[in-house]
């Protein structure tokens, strides 16, 4: 009777501007003779419900009617909607059904309305990752200069060798310190700017880098300074300046919920000259921080006492993080792009709407990108629904959902289930936000991709565990072959693929810091490598994997199958994650369509798939006349050098029967 992601139902679709009519209709069968429609809106937070007649607009077939209306929501926010009718059995209501696809309907009485995002008609996001690739980097462990970094700070270790492993026991005193460090630095990042190009990536998302007495510098000590191992603020300015001549931008790590204990604000151990809140509370920085009882019980992030709570919205706090000559807008002026905000459900609204002031008006084109686990568009965090998305606050988010879908899938869970989560973000998010979502498989908060795909899970296991494991062999070779198709849904998805440092490279490893190893420079998989240039090519080629729209064609039978589209191009995927091959039937435009990677459809239209492989087929407005050719996705093998165009592409790998 209605589906919110079918066009006859409502139109446009997805999330909307404020002031933008959408027409609603629904389908009746005449059999209920139905006497009037009515459409439900209530608005989030509100306890009123608005009520608006639908009109008969004509038959649907011979024995269904339509009844439509328009609704103009005229205030950002979120609205939920349902519909009822008038029959001659009373009046029922059509609520979105509890099972099956989301957009659909029931004349169950499930409680489960519809959402409708509405954003600021004038919300706009930065051009310049759209379409694009990001790149991860855990600063300590990607490259090294090897250039001198001055004195080592008290408290840290420097590995002898590159190769050795993170430490993960705890020390004398059964703590985990994470003090040991292997010397990666920002001149190191530089220096393989050639590699992150071959790659396709143009945006280089990098861990904190400010000084901080730990690997990870998420404790931070000094907001205002580079961290002395990854070098100068004339070195991260250099970095920035080198890169732009790559086309690849930098985005900084925003740890702005906490701070370290061991810092300039706070220094519980007494490192720095002046005094810091736990030493003397009338210090410039006593109203940061909330103490139960001075000063050794305070409010901390996850109850870990090194890292105390700040209050981001005191007036000295806010002043110096988004001030005129505030934190933000030092490093955007410094040659930084944008933030990407730590634990950005933490930080109140008041803060992030000034972040992204600051943010703006220092740079328009800066972007902000939060780290937020969950569907961002709805969620509530301490008692409140927040509103990340729509105009105020943040240009996009990390896509946990997708990266949960993705891996979920290729490990065994429904199809179905990843289809959903995947029209469930595009339904919810305004287009400018899912055009730059972080599309990532692994970062350093998580276990790496290939260790998921084929490792055995750690159930819970501690780091002694986590310590000896290993892939074997066998499940090395299938885990890069999952690894693969992962990669092929992550770059063609909406949003932009983050590449975490290193999986490209085959590196393996559970949770931190196992997953925070030294990139294997010299023990790289090569044929890996080149996959992923492979597909950092084709991506840049495709003009419908900026901002096209996604249309779902299968989820069943082990296969994921879509369309990307816009006016220029369409991008067809699929994959199947079985042990089998699997076949279907292609619409009759994808018979002249060009196989970038696997098989090319049979001249009947027929698409056959290889156990554990994926076929990405590329389709222009007009005839392509070139002769097919085939660039499948091998476990092994040399592949051919990554090219530039969709027609070099098409023609990189082995001629194939096109009826095979």
């Amino acid at each position: 009777m209605f589906n919110s992601r079918n066009p006859s139902h409502r139109d446009p679709l997805g999330a909307v501007p404020q002031e933008q009519p959408v027409h609603f209709r629904i389908t009746v069968d005449r059999d209920l003779h139905c006497s009037a429609a009515y459409l439900h809106i209530i608005r989030d937070g509100s306890a009123n419900e608005e009520k608006y007649g639908m009109f008969w607009c004509g038959m649907n077939g011979n024995d269904r009617e339509w009844w439509e209306c328009h609704y103009i929501p005229q205030d950002p926010g979120l609205y939920f909607y349902y519909f009822t009718i008038d029959t001659w059995n009373g009046s029922l209501s059509l609520q979105r059904a509890r099972f099956g696809p989301g957009g659909q309907s029931t004349l169950e009485h499930t409680g489960l309305l519809w959402q409708l995002t509405v954003y600021e008609k004038e919300f706009s996001t930065p051009d310049w990752l759209s379409g694009g690739i990001l790149y991860q980097i855990f600063p300590d462990r990607f490259y090294s200069s090897g250039k001198p970094k001055g004195p080592l700070p008290w408290g840290r270790v420097i590995h002898q060798s590159w190769e050795e492993a993170p430490e993960w026991r705890p020390n004398a005193k059964g703590e985990i310190t994470n003090s040991d460090y292997f010397g990666g630095d920002l001149k190191g990042i530089e220096e393989k700017l050639p590699y992150l190009q071959s790659l396709g990536v143009t945006c280089i998302y990098l861990n904190p880098i400010f000084e901080a007495h730990s690997n990870h510098r998420y404790n931070t000590a000094d907001y205002s300074r580079i961290d002395p191992l990854l070098g100068t603020e004339e070195d991260f300015s250099s970095l920035c300046r080198e890169a732009k001549k790559y086309g690849i931008h930098i985005l900084l790590d925003g740890v702005f919920s906490h701070t370290g204990s061991d810092s300039v604000y706070f220094n519980r151990e007494g490192r720095y000259p002046d005094p810091g809140a736990y030493q003397d509370l009338s210090s410039p920085y006593g109203s940061w921080y909330t103490f139960r009882r001075w000063p050794d019980d305070y409010e901390c992030w996850w109850n870990f006492n090194t890292l105390p709570n700040v209050k981001e919205t005191d007036p000295q706090y806010m002043e110096y993080i988004n001030g005129e000559t505030g934190i933000v807008p030092k490093w955007l002026r410094a040659g930084a792009s944008g933030w990407r905000l730590d634990v950005a459900d933490e930080l109140p609204d008041a803060f992030l709407d000034a972040l992204r002031m600051a943010a703006k008006k220092e740079n328009p084109d800066s972007l902000i990108l939060g780290e937020v686990w969950e569907d961002a568009s709805n969620k509530s965090a301490y008692g409140q629904r927040r509103r990340y998305l729509l105009g105020r606050q943040l240009d996009s988010v990390m896509n946990y959902p997708f990266r949960n879908a993705v891996l979920g899938f290729l490990t065994g869970a429904s199809p179905a289930d990843m289809m959903e989560s995947i029209l469930s973000v595009v339904e919810n998010y305004p287009p400018q936000v899912l055009r730059l979502l972080m599309n990532h498989i692994g970062t350093h908060d998580t276990e790496r991709a290939l260790t998921v795909l084929s490792g055995e899970p750690s159930s819970g296991r501690g780091r002694e565990w986590q310590s000896r494991q290993k892939l074997s062999p066998a499940q090395r070779e299938r885990g890069l072959r999952l690894l693969r198709l992962a990669a092929a849904l992550q770059f063609t998805l909406p949003g932009v693929p983050c590449i975490y440092y290193g999986d490209e490279a085959g590196m393996e490893g559970y949770r931190d810091p196992f997953n925070r190893a030294p990139y294997p420079w010299g023990k790289e998989d090569k044929n890996l490598i080149k996959f992923y240039q492979r597909l950092g090519a084709f991506r840049k080629s495709c003009s419908c994997l900026k901002e096209g729209s996604f249309e779902p064609r299968m989820a069943q039978d082990d296969v994921l199958a879509y369309i990307r589209r816009d006016e220029n191009d369409a991008v067809f995927c699929a994959v199947n994650r079985s042990d089998s091959p699997r076949r279907f039937r292609l619409d009759g435009e994808w018979h002249r369509a060009t196989a970038l990677f696997g098989a090319s459809p049979s001249e009947e239209g027929d698409l056959f798939l290889e156990p554990l492989s994926c076929t990405i087929l590329h389709l222009l407005p007009e005839i392509n006349e070139e002769p097919e050719e085939d660039c499948r996705v091998e476990p092994a093998g040399e592949p051919a050098p990554a090219p530039k165009t969709a027609s070099e592409l098409a023609s990189a790998g082995p001629k194939r029967d096109r009826k095979a």
